[in-house]
């Protein structure tokens, strides 16, 4: 009896040490993390891997509701929600692109013309001023490009390129604004595509509670964000790829979901630059306001975070080429070498989920036009 109350106290003592040391392991690192970030421990990065350091988000300043009467960007907004741009007189961009839901779907997939379902997730707007290169695959390099694949595709708003001019020209207030924006009534596409471009130039995201943590209010993350922030810079491994002020790399990787020769198979980057090594690549996407923006990956086939960290957590080298004839095919995918096995816990996939919710910023809906011109 004295040894079975002995063991139990030794196991009781243990309990309690382990909880008093992860007690003082979260003390530690908020201590840690409470200092400037160039004392910050250096992140966990592969050889190879571009990478820069966080930096918060500007605060809004009062030029931003100067900036919103600037005439581009009004005519701009009104062309973004205006179902003119499509084929049927059903479809805007706001269709896909919600202000209501963080300037995206929830939608796995898109539903558009004739209710064609896309084959990628709509990526959300926000702050897309600073991406490098547009849609999933990098297609487009600029805003004003990006705009006109969405108005012409036939499974999105399936519009005839050559009778939108005369559509919007038959209407005196648009040939009003565009007279406001550009000089002259005389408007072409080019035209359509900068006031569409201005506008979803002035989309960006709210501060999060992670932007006060940076510039020195550190009570606004609590202990277990605060280990999640560990983990994304070190044993996660996530800043190869999630850094910088929006959190990507702005380059293309592909961790494992290609389905290469199966139901949901898409070569991604190789469609665009035809280059084998290419093949399942996809642009790394902002983490910026990321619980508002799920379903994630370029198919919107998670609609769960724990899930998506599993999927990272597993390393996904399972989809590399195994046998003889995987590995003579050029076009196999590749699963980049920055996926590895993680080895984290329920707990530390719990603690990243929650460092991920403090990136997340309130949502600011904007008003649609009371009235489009017409």
């Amino acid at each position: 009896m004295k040894r079975i109350m002995f063991i139990a106290l030794a196991i009781g003592l243990t309990v309690l040490s382990t909880a008093f040391l992860s007690d003082k392991g979260l003390s530690d690192l908020r201590a840690l993390y409470s200092k400037p970030i160039s004392e910050w421990p250096k992140p966990t990065i592969d050889s190879g891997a571009n990478w820069s350091e966080f930096k918060s988000l500007p605060k809004l300043d009062s030029s931003y509701f100067s900036l919103m009467e600037k005439p581009d960007v009004k005519l701009g907004k009104f062309l973004f929600f205006d179902p003119i741009l499509s084929g049927s007189n059903q479809i805007s961009c706001s269709s896909c692109h919600n202000p209501q839901t963080s300037w995206a779907d929830h939608s796995t997939v898109p539903v558009g013309h004739d209710h064609l379902v896309g084959t990628r997730n709509t990526p959300s707007l926000l702050n897309v001023y600073a991406r490098k290169t547009m849609f999933w695959d990098g297609r487009a390099h600029s805003l004003e490009e990006q705009a006109l694949s969405p108005i012409e595709a036939h499974n999105e708003m399936a519009m005839d390129l050559t009778k939108l001019v005369p559509k919007l020209k038959a209407i005196p207030a648009y040939k009003q604004l565009f007279m406001e924006a550009f000089g002259e009534e005389d408007f072409s596409m080019p035209e359509i595509m900068k006031a569409l471009a201005s506008f979803q130039r002035t989309l960006t995201s709210r501060r999060s509670r992670f932007d006060e943590f940076l510039d020195g209010k550190h009570n606004a993350l609590t202990d277990d964000e605060i280990a999640g922030l560990h983990l994304f810079r070190t044993k996660a491994r996530c800043m190869n790829c999630h850094n910088g002020q929006f959190m990507t790399d702005e380059d293309f990787h592909n961790i494992g979901l290609t389905y290469y020769k199966r139901k949901y198979e898409d070569l991604g980057r190789y469609i665009v630059t035809k280059d084998p090594k290419d093949v399942g690549k996809f642009r790394t996407p902002s983490l910026r306001d990321v619980m508002n923006t799920d379903p994630w990956m370029h198919n919107g086939l998670f609609d769960n975070m724990i899930g998506v960290l599993n999927m990272y957590n597993s390393g996904m080298q399972m989809n590399n080429p195994k046998t003889e004839a995987q590995l003579a095919d050029p076009m196999h995918p590749r699963i980049d070498p920055l996926m590895k096995k993680l080895d984290l816990t329920k707990e530390e996939i719990q603690q990243l989920a929650a460092f991920l919710q403090s990136v997340t910023a309130t949502k600011y809906r904007m008003n649609r036009p009371e009235k489009l011109p017409r």
